[in-house]
This record gives C-alpha cells, sequence and structure tokens, in this order.
C-alpha cells in the first residue's frame, strides 16, 4: 500500500510539514525546500507547510528560499492553518496529503493528537521523537488502526534514531554472515563555538526520566515476546567506562537508540525470520574532569526530577541546570556549522556457513556513521530522506501499514543510499575473521 493509504495520489500534497515555523521545524522547510528543489522525485513533490501563524509560515519560507539563494518560495508551497489543539483543523490537513511531518515536540503533550489524525484520516506520518513512551504508546493504540487504513506511522526518524537503528542493520549487511551483537559509541564534535541544543529536547529528557514507571507499565500492557539471544550474550557495561578505542572515558546513551533498536530487532525476528542482533549504546565524554561534571550535574538531575517544584526549575532554567548545553534560543549558525558527529559501530557475528547457535563468534566488523550536526542539519536530512523513501520505495515498504520503528520499515528501502547522498555517510572501517 502506497504512504497516505489507497487515495495518495489524489491528494493536492505528496507532504506536509506541521510545525513547520518551530525552531526544528524551520530546519526541516529548508531540508524539503532543497529536496524539491533537486528534483530526486518523480514526477516532482507537491509540498506544504503548516501551523498556526500564516504569517510565520511565510517568513519560515522566505528564509528557506533565501538560504537556498532563490527570490522567494513558489507559489507552488502551500500554505495550511491548523493546531495541535484544533482536531478539524489536524484532519483537514490530514485529508489532504500523503504524509505529514510531524515537528511539533515534546511529543508525549501533543504528538498523540497528529499520529489519531493522520490514521483516522489516511495519511502517514513520520516525526523525530526521542521519547520511548509516546513512541511505544502510539504502537499500542493505533497498529491496528493504521494497518486497516494502510499508512506507516514512524516515530525516532531523526538523529534519535536513524543513525543508531539503521547503522546496525548497515552492519548486518556489511558483516555477509550472520551479525549478533553490536554496541555504538557516538561522538560529537564541536567547533571554537561550542555546541548546544534548543531546550525543546531537554524538556523531553526531563519528563521522560520523571515518568520510566509509566514506561515499565506500557511495556506489559503491549505484552512483548522476548527477543532470544544469539552468539556470545553482550556483556552489560558499567555507567562510568574508559574506551581503549577512543581515549576517552565513556557513559551508556541516553537517548531512545537502545528501545528503539530493540523494536525494530523483534520485528525483524518475529515477522521477516531474521537473526535478531543484541545492542549497546555508548557516548564518549572525554577526561576525567568531564566525568566528574558529568556525575555531579546528573545527580542534581536526577534529585530534581522526582519532584514536580524540580521539573519546574529544570525547565525553566535549562541553560543553568545543563551549564549551557541546553537554551531556550537554540544553537547559532556558527555553532551548528562547526559541530559534526561520529557514531562507531563494533560489531561481532559468524562469518557465512557458521552455524550460530555453536561455538564462539569468529568474525569482527567495525563501521560507522558520520554526519553533520546532529539536532538541527542531521535530523531534518534523516527525516526528510526517510520521508522520500516512504513516498518513493513503497514496493520495498512492508505490505501492510501499522506503527513501526525506522529499522522496521526501512530495511528494505533505499534510505541508506539517499542519506549517503545528502551528507550523512555510512561506511566500514575493518572486517576481519578471529
Amino acid at each position: 500500500m502506497a504512504a497516505g493509504g489507497s487515495d495518495g495520489a489524489k491528494r493536492p500534497y505528496d507532504l506536509v510539514v506541521f510545525g513547520a515555523s518551530g525552531f526544528t521545524g524551520q530546519f526541516v522547510v529548508e531540508e524539503v525546500a532543497r529536496t524539491a528543489a533537486d528534483g530526486e522525485l518523480r514526477g516532482g513533490l507537491r509540498w506544504a507547510v503548516a501551523g498556526r501563524s500564516r504569517q510565520k509560515l511565510q517568513a519560515v519560507l522566505e528564509r528557506a528560499a533565501e538560504r537556498l539563494g532563490k527570490a522567494a518560495p513558489g507559489a507552488e508551497v502551500g500554505v495550511l492553518l491548523c493546531d495541535v489543539g484544533d482536531a478539524a483543523s489536524l484532519a483537514a490537513m490530514a485529508k489532504q496529503t500523503r504524509l505529514v511531518l510531524s515537528c511539533v515536540g515534546p511529543y508525549r503533550f501533543l504528538g498523540e493528537p497528529v499520529v489519531e489524525a493522520c490514521v483516522e484520516n489516511g495519511a502517514s506520518c513520520i516525526d523525530i521523537s526521542g521519547e520511548p513512551q509516546f513512541l511505544e504508546g502510539m504502537y499500542l493504540k493505533y497498529n491496528q488502526k493504521a494497518a486497516e487504513k494502510g499508512v506507516y506511522i514512524v516515530g525516532s526518524c531523526g538523529f534519535d534514531s536513524i543513525p543508531a537503528d539503521i547503522g546496525v542493520l548497515y552492519t548486518r549487511d556489511k558483516l555477509k554472515g550472520t551479525l549478533t551483537a553490536v554496541e555504538s559509541f557516538l561522538k560529537v564534535k564541536s567547533g571554537p563555538e561550542g555546541a548546544c541544543i534548543h531546550d525543546g529536547t531537554w524538556k523531553s529528557a526531563v519528563y521522560g526520566l520523571a515518568d520510566q514507571d509509566n514506561l515499565r507499565k506500557l511495556r506489559k500492557k503491549i505484552g512483548y515476546t522476548p527477543v532470544p539471544v544469539v552468539g556470545t550474550k553482550l556483556r552489560r557495561r558499567g555507567l562510568v567506562f574508559y574506551s581503549p578505542e577512543f581515549k576517552e572515558y565513556c557513559i551508556p546513551f541516553m537517548g531512545s537508540d537502545v528501545s528503539v533498536v530493540k523494536r525494530s530487532q523483534r520485528y525483524l525476528h518475529t515477522d521477516l525470520q531474521e537473526t535478531p542482533v543484541q545492542y549497546g549504546a555508548y557516548v564518549t565524554i572525554g577526561g576525567v574532569g568531564s566525568v566528574i561534571k558529568l556525575m555531579l550535574a546528573g545527580i542534581l538531575f536526577i534529585l530534581l526530577v522526582k519532584f514536580s517544584f524540580g521539573r519546574k526549575l529544570l525547565t525553566k532554567y535549562p541553560e543553568f541546570f545543563s551549564a549551557g548545553r541546553f537554551t531556550k534560543k537554540g544553537p547559532t549558525q556558527k555553532q551548528m556549522d562547526g559541530t559534526s558527529f561520529t557514531m562507531t559501530f563494533f560489531g561481532e557475528g559468524y562469518s557465512e556457513g557458521q552455524d550460530p547457535q555453536n561455538g564462539k563468534p569468529n568474525v569482527k566488523i567495525c563501521t560507522e556513521v558520520r554526519g553533520p550536526e546532529p539536532g538541527y542539519v542531521a535530523t531534518p536530512i534523516a527525516m526528510v530522506q526517510a520521508g522520500v523513501s516512504l513516498l518513493e520505495d513503497t514496493a520495498c515498504l512492508p505490505k501492510q501499514g501499522g506503527v513501526y520503528s525506522p529499522g522496521a520499515v526501512f530495511s528494505k528501502t533505499k534510505l541508506i543510499d539517499r542519506l549517503n547522498k545528502h551528507g550523512v555517510e555510512f561506511s566500514v572501517i575493518s572486517k576481519a575473521e578471529v
């Protein structure tokens, strides 16, 4: 079924960016404009922006045109007025498009009305949520209905968690045997201006950590089947450990990557009978000084998150509590230009013809995903190319609509090729038998 249900071709738009005038939305608009101008889509891309203020939406389109070196946005880009608090306006938006790119967060508060409108009105939906409770809650509530309507609801299509989820699949495909376990290490490099993140992401982290108990209850309700462990069991690392490969201390990555990869691996194992891959995600943090600073900040954060007054303080003064890492203004253009990321994957498995149920893994592989600034350059690239794959690679999507993780829906598509062309690059570093 093509993205956007059976009547996709009759709708005036292929794609609508909802929340286009928000901090992240403006960069997504720019990326859509760039993709439309490149003429990569068969028959061109019919698209629109949506949000509450016509004036702000026009300003975002003008900024995108200016950044692309064009005089003004073409009249062919539609402008739709709608509000996340107005169900009728969301329904009207969803009826006019095959796909909605939802940029309005925190998703735990603002994401569901958009998903519901899309499912009810036969549009697919992609978001960039890094909030497991929202992502898995949408699966519980809307998977069945989305399947009936033939639409695809795909969460976490930004920096959380396309590099990790698709990176694991890339590593698996390049091993040529049976991949059984992978660990990824994220390293973010910033220029002299430093790096920072808009406080929308900070809010998601505050509320997510505060609500861990409900996430456990939600998972019980879904009743996930355990994913079998194939090969040697991946060892659990400590809260802080030294990595000889990177000559830096590392900590577990706090985003949604592990839960998203697990959902993809569960789907690929259960529905496609593929060997599931165990996964651990880490981030490099630097030397001993960085470890001490991070631990003190972490203890304070965990204490405050437990109480409503603490959460209020954390969300009111993100800059203070994150030592300048999260700000209400978000990063400057200079900061974004000077920042990049590398995610390195260390995988192990069995060469072709070896039985993964017997003996130790006998082959190791190291791959890498590199890209520009994660939050507002790589995320729009990932989101838009995921959208293009959903619209263009329809024959390679799962036969049935539903609520999916990126790895589950895009495992057979050309998403990696598309990302490689747009600056989020996948490569093999080394491969060896052991």
